[in-house]
């Protein structure tokens, strides 16, 4: 694993697309598209705004808002119905026993987020959704994740509003801060994990991936324990120019993790773990063929990028594969099918070798 830095940053601005017609009748034909009984610009009415502090007063760049009298009912009760179709397909007995605790709002991301506490009253637990403008870069994220990863997440979406369950974990800087401090068994199987995620997010094109864009969901075992990297930001799924912003190991927000891999690792083993993630995508991807082929065809004829990004990346990853069947791609998710069919490849001609 090398030591590598990566100076490239985002658009200032990411462009987001409306869904097309047919990733439209996708999202219905597989349950993503309901009628909702609020959508964003519902949620923009808010009357005050306060900063949100984290437990050691530090400014989290959220902001709690509040909403007038007269209105604050009305979302609380839509907000509650929400995370009933989220969670229980709409089953309204569960109704009864929720409240919204607190609803924070984030200016700085790409889609704006509304972050919903909401409050079980029979025994206090609490859980979270945010409520989002629709982008259609995220929900071809969003659906990759679930089906060429080992992760789900929970959405919907309705005209311009996108609905998204949390995902429960350690924020990624969080994590380098204060859980890289193990055991050494431990340390290898961070390294181990974080070279797997990292080929998950080079295969299907999943930009960005520095730390405050994924989680680490850590469970004890036997000895030590498991971790499991998680993406959560789905807004730069095939939408950048450059090859290294497809592979988390090129963000410098991500060295820490990088020098586990250099200091417990050889490039045997490294190149081991990569083979073993592109047979399981692969593997993933044979059964969800139907639904993954529908999801591409949809994707081939969205614009979700400009022509010059596309294009850029086609040269790039011609360079890197040393394969010419990019420079017959037009579009993202072309780029995206040629990346998988050669995982796919590749995943075949080992299973010969292995023979």
């Amino acid at each position: 694993m090398k030591d590598t830095m990566h100076g490239n940053k985002p658009s200032k601005k990411k462009i987001r697309y409306a869904p097309s017609k047919g990733l439209n009748e996708y999202l219905d034909l597989y349950g993503r598209l309901v009628v909702l009984p609020l959508q964003y610009e519902d949620m923009l009415r808010y009357m005050a705004s306060t900063p949100l502090v984290d437990t050691n007063g530090k400014d989290t760049l959220w902001e709690t808002v509040y909403y007038d009298h007269a209105d604050k009912d009305d979302i609380n009760q839509s907000l509650c119905e929400i995370y009933a179709l989220l969670k229980t397909e709409g089953d309204t007995e569960v109704l009864e026993h929720l409240t919204v605790a607190r609803i924070d709002f984030c200016t700085f991301g790409n889609t704006k987020p509304f972050r919903i506490r909401i409050i079980n009253k029979l025994n206090d637990n609490y859980d979270h959704f945010y409520i989002k403008q629709i982008d259609s870069s995220r929900i071809y994220g969003l659906e990759l994740e679930g089906i060429l990863s080992p992760n789900r997440v929970s959405y919907l979406t309705y005209d311009k509003t996108l609905i998204e369950e949390h995902v429960a974990g350690v924020p990624g800087d969080d994590f380098m801060t204060k859980h890289l401090d193990v055991p050494k068994f431990d340390q290898i199987r961070i390294a181990k994990e974080f070279i797997k995620f990292n080929e998950r997010c080079f295969v299907r094109l999943l930009g960005d991936m520095r730390a405050y864009n994924y989680i680490v969901d850590i469970t004890p075992d036997i000895e030590g324990s498991q971790y499991r990297f998680r993406a959560i930001d789905f807004d730069q799924q095939s939408y950048e120019g450059w090859k290294s912003f497809y592979l988390p190991q090129y963000f410098k927000e991500n060295n820490p993790i990088i020098y586990l891999g250099i200091q417990h690792l050889e490039s045997d083993a490294v190149r081991q773990y990569q083979l073993e993630e592109r047979s399981l995508i692969a593997r993933r991807a044979r059964s969800s063929k139907v639904r993954l082929n529908k999801l591409l065809n949809y994707m081939i004829k969205d614009k979700i990028s400009n022509e010059e990004k596309v294009e850029k990346l086609c040269l790039e990853l011609a360079e890197h594969h040393n394969n010419s069947i990019f420079y017959e791609c037009n579009s993202m998710g072309e780029i995206v099918l040629a990346n998988l069919k050669l995982v796919l490849k590749k995943e075949f001609i080992q299973s010969i070798i292995d023979v």
